[in-house]
């Protein structure tokens, strides 16, 4: 990186490099309080400064990230482009970046950052997940992130996380606890039975921390299902599809279902129609107050592909014999 590229965050906040943690804080909050999107609407150049702002108090206010900062600001943001060459005219200071497997890490270090940049997938156990923020102001959605994943923060408000969660049918049905690692910090997570796709479960003083307030928002996971091979969600039912044979719709049967809790046995009436659904109730999703929905069974007839030849005797007899027409209605259609 170019020095002139380099951001001076003293001068960004309008301090000097011997500023005291509250002189930073107090012309921090100046600032912020100045070019803050709910005072500058609309105004481009208002947003850009706004995000300069808390780029700087994001690393000026840690002593820590300062520290690194005051030392190797000249590839602050170097990010993504590997190490330093070393190369005549690059002044390292000493410093050994063998520690770190590329110049991301040395930077994620540095900064700190809670959850990765936008689009990022951090994993816990076997869980993947994505998250983004949220102000948490009256009328405040999903912000942006600046140029270091750190999501903009609403003066004065804490930062709300919105994490995707994605769970299998018997997890999301039985329930489960989830192990997450947000950066490095541990959270154990006991998701309810009876998860749903779209589900939002709020876990209290997870999210992004905001320097003005000292606190802390709110993680809220956001539950998508991995997709089930025989059952679906419909609302609180659950709803599957089971193959019959033209002879078990038209003289009825009783036929093996899978359900949640394994197979019933479910009688066919004589007559049943190709998409019909027959109701087993209680065999559905778990609802949030107790009991369970129901299971939808849709039936649907498949003739068979290979016939044996005593089979295809006997079906053309049936079809020599047959009084039944099921198209007779179609003589009346007309334009």
């Amino acid at each position: 990186m170019a020095a002139t590229d380099f951001k001076d965050y003293y001068s960004v906040l309008g301090v000097s490099k011997t500023a005291s943690p509250e002189e930073i804080k107090q012309a921090f909050r100046k600032l912020a309080r100045k070019y803050h999107p709910d005072v500058n609407p609309g105004n481009k150049q208002a947003e850009a400064n706004f995000k300069e702002v808390n780029e700087a108090y994001e690393v000026l206010s840690d002593p820590d990230k300062r520290q690194k900062y005051d030392q190797f600001g000249q590839y602050w943001k170097q990010v993504g482009q590997g190490f330093p060459g070393g190369g005549a005219g690059v002044d390292m200071g000493g410093f050994d970046f063998s520690q770190y497997g590329s110049f991301d890490e040395f930077i994620n270090e540095l900064l700190g950052r809670f959850g990765g940049a936008p689009g990022s997938r951090a994993t816990g156990g076997r869980q993947s997940y994505s998250y983004r923020t949220s102000t948490g102001r009256p009328g405040g959605g999903f912000g942006g992130f600046n140029d270091f994943g750190f999501q903009d923060a609403g003066a004065g408000t804490a930062q709300d996380t919105e994490a995707t969660i994605t769970l299998t049918f018997l997890e999301a049905f039985a329930g489960v606890q989830k192990r997450f690692n947000l950066g490095s910090e541990t959270l154990d997570v006991r998701i309810p039975a009876g998860a749903k796709p779209g589900s939002r479960l709020r876990v209290r003083g997870k999210g992004q921390f905001n320097p003005m307030t000292q606190q802390r928002g709110d993680l809220y996971l956001k539950v998508e299902l991995q997709p089930h091979s025989f059952f679906q969600i419909e609302g609180d039912n659950l709803v599957c599809e089971v193959p019959i044979t033209p002879d078990e719709a038209t003289l009825g049967a009783s036929i093996d279902v899978p359900t949640p809790d394994g197979n019933v046995n479910v009688k066919l009436p004589a007559g049943v129609r190709s998409g019909q659904s027959l109701r087993l109730r209680g065999k559905g999703w778990p609802l949030p107050k107790g009991g369970r929905g129901d299971q939808l069974v849709k039936v649907a007839i498949a003739p068979p592909k290979d016939l044996s030849p005593q089979e295809r005797e006997y079906y053309e007899k049936i079809r020599a014999i047959r009084t039944y027409n099921p198209r007779s209605h179609l003589n009346q259609v007309k334009l």
